[in-house]
């Protein structure tokens, strides 16, 4: 993997001396790799709010580069998330590093 396969670090990251990164997923061998600092928060819900505030990101990015408007987007969105998440597609498995 090269420096060019990597997403740019957002300005507010690089300023804030606090900033830390939670979650990175990649697309390799065909699959969905993972990489999370667990326990960032205590209440489990928090991961809530973040994977809502992801998808609303996504489907502003698919109404800014014109694949569609954001609120289909995030329709969508929700539609498949209730679908894997009532009958998951894949068993996710893993590992806790240091």
């Amino acid at each position: 993997m090269s420096e060019f396969d990597q997403l740019p670090v957002p300005d507010e990251v690089r300023v804030d001396p606090q900033s830390f990164e939670i979650v990175r997923v990649w697309i390799a061998n065909e699959g969905q790799h993972v990489s999370l600092r667990a326990g960032v928060w205590e209440d489990a819900a928090a991961w809530g709010i973040l994977l809502a505030d992801l998808a609303r990101h996504v489907a502003n990015s698919y109404e800014e580069i014109g694949l569609m408007d954001g609120l289909s987007a995030l329709h969508r969105i929700k539609e498949v998330f209730d679908a894997e998440f009532a009958s998951p597609t894949d068993d996710p498995s893993g590992e806790i590093l240091p």
